[in-house]
């Protein structure tokens, strides 16, 4: 899970800490709102209708869900679940509330939060975009400091001040991970990777 304020930089650091690996994957979530052209059900989202969303949420099969402009989104327990089974490691790009909840939903889950150097940083990044007003980018930096006060529940913090370095942190954690005693105990019986 890689969760950081909009302008920290989480895609480009996964990004580069998966290329050319083919143990990743992004889950997939789904919504109902409508497909938009050029996008294909099951690669952007799984569109669904009102009805089933709600049963997915009324029968717990969403780890997170949330409310968006009218339409609903929710990470599909079911797609991580297989994911995994499979021995993908499956990336969830998603804000603190969904955060908490997969949590929940998930206690084992690797929690990531990726923050830019600097609130000046951040600012200079967004603005750089040239695709929001000074407004909507003075929101967002609000937004990130209010992220930055809840995210005390994360595992680890990646300061992405180079991309390059933060991947590499990125990609450490993970390795890490995948070392913890309690998964390879096999190991100490004589069993084999």
């Amino acid at each position: 899970m890689i969760s950081g304020p909009s302008g920290a930089g989480k895609s480009t650091v996964v990004f580069k800490a998966i290329e050319g690996r083919t143990d990743f994957c992004f889950s997939t979530s789904v919504t109902t709102r409508k497909p938009r052209p050029g996008e294909v059900d099951g690669r952007e989202y799984f569109f669904i209708d009102r009805a089933r969303y709600d049963e997915m949420v009324r029968q717990d099969e969403l780890l997170e869900h949330a409310e968006y402009v009218s339409n609903g989104y929710g990470t599909p327990r079911a797609y991580v679940e297989q994911k995994l089974s499979e021995g993908m490691n499956v990336v969830l790009d998603i804000e603190i509330q969904g955060a908490r909840q997969v949590r929940e939903k998930m206690p084992d889950a690797v929690m990531i939060f990726v923050i830019p150097p600097s609130m000046e940083e951040l600012r200079r990044r967004l603005v750089s975009r040239g695709t929001e007003s000074l407004e909507v980018i003075e929101g967002r930096i609000r937004r990130a400091k209010q992220e930055y006060a809840e995210a005390d529940f994360y595992d680890y913090l990646i300061v992405n001040d180079d991309a390059d370095r933060a991947a590499a942190d990125f990609a450490a954690i993970v390795r890490a991970e995948h070392l913890r005693a309690k998964d390879r105990l096999q190991l100490l019986n004589g069993g084999h990777l």
